[in-house]
């Protein structure tokens, strides 16, 4: 299975799943039920953090299904346009930033309801909008992304492709990752960023998962849960300036085997996150009490993941010739 087949399979998730989480959350906000709700916002997450692997896989499938070098020739083995698979990447591009957006309020609104027992009417509308956003935005990706491959459901076949060929010389996506290259302050700061980020993550992981695990038995676990927001803030800086390196120049990701363990990585350290926030088990931990054996393993695989992550990060130019 290469990175056009992960792209495939992934794909749909940020539509469909989109459609079933706003459903949820429509049938809990109009049922008044907490429980759809939390499911509601658990999925959001969920596919938040699906759609960050199916965006870059992308690039993969684009280098198995077209090696031409310039936007205006087409693919002769394939006949399809390397312009219609960049306006669907630029497409996509816009898509991912509104669902990641979607999938950190709905982690803001399950926290929130851990520490208050209710979710703000604000974060619910919030999310409800966004959400609505990402679907068509994501729709509309998806329906350009179908048209690389199926003439037939283009509006008008033989000049789609011309008029996304002559509408921009560079997409959105490839404007962006220009923008990256072409000033050299940019990089470096976001660098600069990316440890601090990386900081803030393993900080909060550590005190969090250490707690779990028997240390600092002095402080409950709720006292500590009201650092995650820090460590949420470092993942998420982490996210935006590690698009950033892999939009200005995906090639040197894609087939970069320290990469992509460092995207599966970081998906199942977010789903400790995920555990952190929304189950009992650790929530009901009090002052000198210790923890049961299920959730001192999610704490041990959190420390582990992240540490992976770190690792992987690092090994980019080693093993995976990057930079």
């Amino acid at each position: 299975m290469d990175l056009a087949h992960v792209h495939l399979l992934l794909n749909h998730f940020p539509v469909i799943g989109s459609l079933i989480a706003f459903g949820l959350l429509l049938l809990g906000m109009v049922g008044a039920s907490d429980d759809l709700k939390r499911a509601g916002l658990a999925v959001f997450l969920g596919i938040s953090l699906l759609t960050i692997a199916a965006y870059v896989s992308g690039n993969g499938a684009q280098e198995t299904i077209c090696k031409a070098a310039s936007a205006e020739d087409p693919c002769p083995e394939r006949d399809v346009s390397k312009a219609l698979i960049q306006a669907h990447e630029s497409m996509a591009l816009v898509g991912f930033a509104f669902m990641e957006l979607t999938g950190a309020l709905a982690w803001l609104g399950l926290w929130q309801f851990r520490r208050v027992r209710s979710i703000p009417g604000w974060n619910l509308t919030a999310v409800a909008l966004l959400s609505l956003t990402t679907l068509l935005l994501m729709a509309r990706a998806s329906s350009a992304g179908g048209e690389i491959r199926h003439p037939e459901i283009r509006s008008a076949p033989e000049t789609a492709t011309a008029s996304l060929e002559t509408a921009s010389e560079v997409p959105f996506a490839r404007r962006v990752g220009s923008f990256v290259m072409k000033h050299t302050w940019i990089w470096p700061t976001c660098e600069t960023l990316h440890f601090i980020g990386l900081s803030l993550l393993f900080g909060i992981t550590a005190i969090v998962d250490f707690r779990v695990l028997g240390m600092m038995k002095g402080a409950s676990f709720a006292a500590l849960h009201r650092l995650l927001p820090w460590g949420v803030l470092g993942f998420g800086i982490n996210l935006v300036t590690g698009m950033l390196f892999f939009v200005a120049d995906p090639g040197q990701y894609t087939h970069n085997v320290p990469f992509q363990w460092k995207i599966v990585l970081m998906l199942l350290a977010a789903l400790n996150l995920l555990y952190f926030t929304v189950f009992d088990t650790p929530w009901l931990l009090e002052s000198g009490e210790d923890a049961p054996v299920v959730a001192k393993l999610v704490a041990a695989s959190a420390l582990f993941l992240v540490v992976g992550v770190m690792f992987c990060g690092r090994m980019l130019p080693f093993l995976g010739d990057s930079f």
